[in-house]
């Protein structure tokens, strides 16, 4: 029998990384000499992997001038780290929503736009690493919605797409699950609105963590 396992985006879904990705992106494209896009631009691309990210911030740049831009970025955001300025809270209910599920016996993965050194860190600083049994990141497949990250995590967790629920913010996480098979819950916490949640083709839609868990046992 397959096990059940629910996957999770990370930024905008179980961290609030929004001031860390705002100011780590103005930064880079300040140290570029380019104008930093808006902050409404730059959190419509929470989700997708850095290089894709700056593909839509920087239209018309050369992928040379996007790596700059992608080093720049890495930069900047280790610059907070080492100078105790980072701040990645969870939202409130997550911790509960976790340990809740793990007591009923899913299993817990990530897959996320951000860099395994990112995500082990945020995971880590939150003692919640252990929880998770398979954790998919931008620097080993490409970026949602192609379904590699979902599908790596299936096959680590072993479970099949039947079995298998995505949970995340943005369109981009719906659309990997989607392409993956899996069903998908969007969460009206993040960055992309319910209705854009909806349209990609979400199963359903939580409005707070503790929803979630009603929401898996209704889709059972």
């Amino acid at each position: 029998m397959s096990n059940r396992l629910a996957l999770f985006d990370c930024d905008g879904t179980l961290i609030d990384g929004q001031a860390a990705i705002c100011v780590s992106m103005e930064e880079a494209f300040r140290m570029s000499g380019r104008p930093a896009p808006e902050r409404p631009a730059i959190r419509r691309i929470v989700g997708l992997s850095l290089f894709e990210a700056l593909r839509v911030l920087a239209p018309g740049s050369s992928e040379a001038e996007q790596l700059v831009l992608v080093d720049h970025y890495k930069q900047a955001f280790r610059g907070l780290r080492s100078d105790g300025l980072l701040e990645e809270p969870l939202f409130d209910g997550i911790p509960a929503l976790l340990a809740a599920l793990d007591k009923a016996g899913w299993l817990l993965g990530v897959a996320t736009g951000k860099s395994d050194r990112g995500l082990h860190s945020a995971l880590e600083a939150h003692g919640l690493r252990h929880l998770f049994v398979t954790l998919q990141t931008a620097d080993r497949h490409p970026s949602k919605p192609h379904p590699g990250m979902a599908e790596a995590a299936m096959a680590e967790a072993g479970a099949t797409p039947e079995t298998t629920v995505m949970i995340g913010d943005t369109s981009y996480d719906i659309g990997m699950a989607r392409n993956a098979g899996t069903s998908a819950i969007g969460v009206a916490w993040g960055y992309h609105g319910a209705d854009e949640l909806r349209q990609a083709g979400a199963h359903q839609i939580a409005a707070r963590p503790q929803d979630i868990l009603s929401i898996l046992e209704d889709m059972a």
